[in-house]
């Protein structure tokens, strides 16, 4: 989750927690590659108006409209997105004393497009047998700055595939961390390839 610390340098300080944080440069040969846990999609961001005061006003009353049809009030709240996307936060002051409403004392860009995002399921579970077709699904897997994206899977038992969505059956039992990396090409800002994994255990 990422925090937001006031309402007065909200906008400055909106940039969300690097999806990539954990997740390192996968390298030419796979077998060596170290990748991080899988970095899901950032939904929920907090608020804080403590800077919007007026000593003389007396005690204020803050009314949030959150962009995705969400109304919520507090002086610090947090809110859940349930799609990434963009969205305009408005922030309205009302003086209880006076009555008076101060519409917009603070909009803010919530844009939570920008971050790339690696995440994977296998499934039915991450417990299969021998022979059992497991299916691998990217999700919402995305580095937003690249022009286009491959999915590339290493078994880790000696067999690759690209797609965002591929299925694969393990020829023998063990512990298979599974890794699944993103490979951005082109322009400039985009990211170098990015990875993750998720340990598949199978039975005989």
């Amino acid at each position: 989750m990422s925090r937001l610390r006031s309402a007065a340098t909200l906008a400055a300080a909106l940039a969300l927690p690097a999806a990539g944080a954990h997740a390192q440069t996968a390298a030419t040969d796979t077998t060596t590659a170290v990748c991080g846990p899988l970095q899901p999609a950032e939904l929920c961001v907090d608020f804080d108006a403590s800077r919007s005061v007026d000593p003389a006003a007396g005690p204020l009353e803050y009314r949030w409209d959150m962009g995705d049809g969400t109304t919520l009030t507090g002086l610090t709240i947090t809110h859940c997105y349930k799609a990434r996307a963009r969205y305009q936060v408005v922030l309205d002051v009302v003086v209880p004393a006076t009555g008076e409403v101060r519409h917009a004392e603070r909009t803010f860009d919530v844009n939570l497009l920008l971050k790339p995002v690696l995440n994977f399921s296998a499934g039915p579970t991450l417990k299969a047998r021998v022979g059992q077709p497991v299916t691998f699904d990217a999700l919402d897997s995305v580095l937003p700055d690249c022009q286009s994206v491959v999915v590339i899977w290493d078994f880790r038992d000696g067999y690759t595939q690209q797609g965002r969505r591929v299925e694969h059956s393990f020829r023998k039992a063990g512990r298979f961390p599974v890794r699944m990396s993103l490979r951005g090409y082109g322009p400039g800002a985009c990211a170098a390839s990015n990875c993750v994994s998720q340990e598949v255990v199978v039975e005989p």
